[in-house]
């Protein structure tokens, strides 16, 4: 029980972590600071925390990963339309 209790407890910290660069580059759209490679690495490796998630049927690691890989695709995305738009690398 403790080590699910610290599970959930992980899952939640990491995922507000990101909430902050998150909301930040919803806001202004600026992806300026931001690695197109560093964030698509980690997309995918979100991904397949969720996936891994569904199989062993965490739902701390389901839960927080999707949260994640919500956020991490909208900035993706929106790094991708600025790489496109105004050549940034």
């Amino acid at each position: 029980m403790f080590f699910k209790f610290i599970s959930i407890i992980a899952a939640i910290l990491t995922t507000v972590s990101f909430v902050p660069q998150a909301v930040k580059t919803i806001k202004t759209k600026d992806t300026a600071g931001i690695s197109f490679v560093m964030y698509l690495l980690f997309t995918i490796g979100v991904f397949c925390w969720l996936i891994y998630g569904a199989y062993i049927k965490d739902i701390a690691i389901i839960s927080a990963n999707a949260v994640t890989l919500i956020l991490a695709s909208i900035i993706l995305k929106y790094k991708f339309d600025n790489v496109r738009k105004f050549n940034e690398s």
